[in-house]
């Protein structure tokens, strides 16, 4: 297990743990949450045994091997395949070993030693280790051909994927993610989520995404007022006990000034009188002896609003035929060339639509955003705006975008250059940008405050089309929900790429796919698009062999042409399709809740063994006088067992039977 005893931690003259007590069991899935200069980082670092602890100690079994994500990725020739490889450590040095064994003279001794290195590698896994780091870099979106690729060919965030890579394939006791979903998109975040969930070892991730916690973690740690709060569950679960927690606090304080209140009025009133002079000064005692309860410090809830368009044009945008993609400048006399990445657009963007745009890594979604925005011009086909179109669009590089060396103040004036200081200032303070930081170089700012400037600055222009590429970028779990608000009400129409499952749920209500080139509707939720790509895209990715194209829809055969279908086969399929769905569900649902029934018996049944358990570990149950409640323990005991053992048996058929439907 981890253990924290009485650590306390400052950086600088700024106090992050004082006195912090937390044990952490081997196993668990822990999210590591706490508002942005909290000491997520710093904890990840004394673990790693790069800081120390001013006092106290931090211990883990000193035989656990520690895997985590390297933040720097040099510029290397070796092969992206070779350089994922090599986080498996251990294997690497038995590779090397074997090779200078075998370099040597032949001799007994060195035969012997030779045949022990081979023992060695293959109980490391060595001739199947290629084949594994093959399944991690498809699942992190790297095509075959982009393995054999050296590592200083990828950009920044493609050698982060890579640097992930390694970090999966050490074999570890214990895993540390620091924001692992920054540099992915859905279908590898999807993929990371499946792999955590099998991971054997203890593991602590830092991440803003609540949905990524939801489905890994089995324990969030909350970094809060310098101290570490354990709480069992998820990211949902411990919301809902820190609510519960600041209502019952907030319950607390009020019955406490309510004492105070009473108290003191009574001294007020008797301290002069003679009679009850002796029973004021008690109370005044037992005032002053009251210990203040401290609220619970909830974090500053930040929030914002778009503000309503100025006008709201129909259809905002029609597409007719369009090519997107881009043009490549010929060297010399060679024409230019045209890279289509999305062919035969045919789209429109009515008024109040909210699309959720959905593909794997590479399919074209940031290419449809820009040709949409006017970023680049369609390859060929009509684009036709509607009169009075305001659009505003935040794109993956916004961010870098920003003058650096400039204010938020600096950005707003050449924004509204006919607008007073004062309104700006005002607005900027909206986004929590106050006094000297609005007018202060942004340099210093973190990159969620920097992506908070780049939202600021579209709100300003009254958008009606919004038009948004992974806005969540950099922006903690505060900042992402007061976005969703934000969207939420926002009555424009939007347009969203995004690998936050929670933003897209909450503030798109369709989906468009592109997907083999093409843009098309996706008939289902996040939840279909998961199992499409398993059974797709990711399926396709863990035959490293399959050279066949993975299905591009739903339904439709990997190998197979797509066949010719009239509008009237079309309608029908679905018909059959949906009296098939709803005869599943019918026969789902007695099911599941029998499973539902099950599962609270079973609770049920467990907390009251439990409490036999415990009643049974007190040595005075064995007194005597207690013979008869001796005896009703045991057979309550065994009662409890019994009927465990039989309502777990029916809960596996009761599981076998729908895992059968769902087939």
């Amino acid at each position: 297990m981890i253990r924290f005893q009485q650590v306390s931690l400052a950086r600088g003259i700024k106090p992050l743990f004082e006195n912090v007590d937390l044990t952490l069991n081997p196993g668990d899935k822990i999210g590591l949450i706490g508002a942005n200069g909290a000491g997520k980082s710093s904890l990840f670092a004394m673990l790693r045994g790069e800081l120390h602890a001013d006092q106290g100690d931090i211990g883990f079994p000193a035989k656990w091997r520690m895997a985590y994500v390297a933040q720097e990725t040099p510029a290397l020739d070796r092969s992206a395949i070779e350089y994922a490889i090599d986080g498996d450590v251990h294997l690497r040095e038995l590779e090397a070993a074997l090779a200078d064994a075998e370099a040597q003279p032949e001799s007994a001794a060195n035969g012997t030693h030779i045949a022990e290195l081979h023992t060695a590698l293959a109980d490391a896994d060595a001739y199947t280790v290629r084949s594994r780091g093959e399944q991690l870099l498809l699942g992190l979106g790297f095509s075959l051909e982009q393995m054999e690729r050296p590592v200083a060919s990828f950009s920044g965030g493609w050698r982060m994927r890579l640097n992930l890579a390694q970090a999966l394939m050490c074999p570890s006791d214990l895993l540390l993610l620091d924001e692992p979903t920054n540099h992915l998109d859905l279908d590898a975040i999807i993929w990371l989520e499946d792999w955590l969930k099998r991971y054997q070892g203890t593991l602590i991730i830092i991440s803003h995404d609540r949905d990524f916690l939801d489905g890994v973690v089995n324990v969030i740690v909350h970094i809060d007022d310098r101290k570490l709060k354990r709480y069992s569950g998820n990211y949902s679960s411990f919301e809902r006990q820190r609510s519960a927690q600041l209502e019952l606090m907030a319950g607390m304080i009020e019955k406490q000034q309510r004492q105070r209140a009473h108290l003191q009025s009574f001294i007020d009133r008797f301290k002069a009188k003679a009679s009850k002079a002796r029973q004021a000064q008690s109370r005044m005692k037992a005032l002053s002896k009251m210990e203040e309860l401290a609220p619970l410090r909830a974090a500053a809830e930040f929030s914002f609003e778009f503000r309503e368009p100025l006008s709201a044009p129909n259809p905002l945008l029609v597409m007719e035929k369009v090519n997107a993609g881009y043009r490549i400048e010929g060297k010399g006399s060679e024409p230019d060339e045209e890279k289509v990445i999305v062919r035969g657009i045919d789209f429109s963007l009515q008024s109040g639509q909210r699309i959720g745009l959905l593909g794997v890594n590479g399919a074209g979604k940031s290419t449809l955003i820009k040709t949409v925005a006017g970023e680049i011009d369609p390859l060929s086909g009509t684009a036709r705006l509607g009169k009075g179109l305001v659009i505003g669009y935040f794109a993956q590089h916004q961010v870098e975008m920003l003058r650096h060396d400039e204010s938020p103040l600096w950005h707003m004036t050449r924004l509204a250059p006919d607008v007073r200081e004062q309104e700006l200032r005002n607005f900027l303070g909206s986004f929590n940008f106050n006094g000297t930081m609005a007018s202060s170089s942004i340099a210093p700012f973190s990159g969620g405050e920097k992506a908070r400037l780049a939202l600021a600055l579209i709100v300003w222009q009254r958008p009606n089309l919004l038009l948004l590429d992974e806005p969540t970028n950099h922006l903690d779990l505060e900042t992402r929900e007061a976005l969703t608000m934000a969207l939420a009400q926002f009555e424009g129409t939007l347009v969203l790429v995004s690998h936050d499952r929670h933003l897209l749920r909450a503030t798109t209500d369709q989906f468009l796919i592109v997907a083999e080139g093409k843009l098309q509707p996706f008939d289902g939720d996040l939840d279909d698009y998961k199992d499409w790509l398993f059974k797709t895209k990711l399926a396709a990715r863990n035959d490293s062999t399959a050279a066949a194209p993975s299905a591009p829809f739903p339904g439709k055969a990997a190998t197979e042409p797509e066949p010719v279908v009239s509008l009237a086969d079309r309608k029908e399929q679905k018909r059959l399709e949906a009296e098939q769905r709803q005869k599943i569900s019918a026969l789902k649902k007695p099911i599941e809740q029998r499973i539902k029934r099950l599962d609270e018996q079973i609770a049920k049944l467990n907390a009251r063994k439990a409490e036999i358990d415990a009643r049974l570990a007190h040595p005075d149950i064995y007194d005597a006088a207690n013979k008869e409640e001796l005896k009703t323990l045991i057979t309550d005991q065994a009662y409890c067992i019994k009927e465990l053992d039989q309502m777990e048996n029916e809960w596996l058929e009761q599981q076998d039977a729908l895992e059968q439907l769902q087939a």
